[in-house]
């Protein structure tokens, strides 16, 4: 039987994704002093979501040549490395962003929200396991009203691994007092497919703008149901559930 649900955040409850790229192209804008934030900052990130912060920044950092545009403005951002100091750039330009709920309820995926109410017909626990820091995930449960709806909140400081590792979906099941084979996940990066896949679960892929390319070319969905449509997401994971609790009786 299907008992828990787990949400990752980024580009699944909340499409914050295209806001950290839209804050990676104003970093890239002010490094290279454009008019207007700079859309090789986006591609840039774009390849490499659901990656660790420190994996994005040395990408961008590389494919975009901005090392030696940064290496001044280390002391400035209080970093020891010019990635870091991309890190901290983009960080900033986002944070000052999303502090303002109403901006995280305007991005707010409607259909991965709505999954909130299946959970409830389904009897299920839910869960929310992402590598944002914790801070950032309750700022983002509290701004959609979700407090009383989730019932496990882990985030970056819980765990030792970041995904494809499948330690946070692995602790949320401890937590939500589940078999992970009875655990449903939606997540929308490659990396976040394959922690839930390795973690034994039940493994709903939503392809986002950001990261349909990416599914695509991974060889994780072999392992996962895909969906493209955000209208038939609900559809999909209630035909999920009907069919895994439909083996479990049998």
């Amino acid at each position: 039987m299907i008992r828990a649900m787990i949400f990752d955040m980024d580009g699944v409850l909340v499409q914050n994704e295209k806001l950290k790229a839209l804050s990676v192209a104003m970093a890239v804008q002010r490094l290279r002093g454009l008019p207007e934030p700079d859309p090789e900052g986006i591609e840039a990130y774009r390849d490499m979501v659901g990656a660790s912060r420190e994996v994005v920044s040395r990408h961008i950092v590389e494919k975009l040549g901005l090392e030696s545009a940064l290496r001044p403005l280390m002391a400035e951002y209080g970093a020891s490395e010019p990635w870091e100091t991309l890190g901290n750039m983009r960080r900033a330009i986002y944070d000052d962003m999303v502090a303002d709920p109403q901006v995280v309820r305007d991005n707010q995926w409607p259909h991965t929200v709505g999954l909130l109410r299946v959970a409830k017909e389904n009897s299920c626990r839910t869960g929310l396991a992402t590598l944002s820091a914790r801070e950032e995930a309750l700022h983002f449960v509290r701004a959609l009203g979700l407090e009383q709806t989730i019932d496990v909140v882990l985030a970056r400081e819980d765990v030792q691994k970041s995904k494809p590792d499948p330690e946070i979906y692995l602790l949320a099941a401890q937590r939500l007092d589940v078999e992970p084979r009875d655990c449903i996940v939606i997540e929308d990066s490659p990396n976040g497919v394959r922690a839930g896949v390795a973690a034994g679960m039940n493994v709903v892929a939503f392809a986002t703008p950001f990261t349909t390319a990416a599914l695509h070319s991974s060889q994780v969905l072999e392992h996962a149901w895909l969906v493209h449509d955000p209208e038939k997401l609900e559809e999909m994971v209630q035909e999920r559930i009907a069919e895994h609790n439909r083996g479990a009786h049998a």
